[in-house]
């Protein structure tokens, strides 16, 4: 169980790093001026995306899964824990989404800003905080 624990906390880090990471890429992306910066990004993102953000994301979610199966009860009848999982789920369509731009970018089709993806950026800090908190302390509502 502990085993488990710790690869599903890995796999969070990894996910979250790539999270923090990926959008940061769209920033000077989208600030690039020309067709070589531009392909450098196009191939950065995806090799992120595709090899790092995937599979941490699908890794996360199994391990989570696992890890809560051998207590189901408990985490069935936990308020924080499906807050938390509802949390996660933003967690994933943001990951979606910046798939989307990703997409979007590489055909030269997005028309945001390196500002908008600034913004973007911070989205997933606005859900590890709560998300992290709630594992934490669990509270009892």
């Amino acid at each position: 169980m502990l085993w488990l624990k710790a690869f599903h906390i890995i796999a969070v880090i990894c996910w979250m790093a790539a999270l923090f990471y990926l959008p940061r890429l769209f920033v000077y992306h989208a600030m690039s001026q020309d067709k070589i910066s531009r392909e450098r990004f196009v191939i950065m993102e995806r090799k992120l995306y595709r090899g790092i953000a995937t599979p941490s994301m699908i890794a996360t979610i199994i391990l989570g899964f696992w890890t809560a199966s051998y207590n189901w009860a408990y985490y069935q009848s936990s308020l924080w824990f499906w807050g938390k999982l509802s949390l996660v789920a933003l967690l994933v369509i943001y990951h979606f989404v910046c798939r989307h731009f990703m997409r979007s970018l590489a055909q030269d089709e997005d028309q945001h800003n390196h500002v908008f993806f600034r913004w973007f950026n911070e989205a997933p800090v606005l859900l590890l905080i709560p998300i992290v908190l709630l594992v934490i302390l669990k509270p009892h509502w």
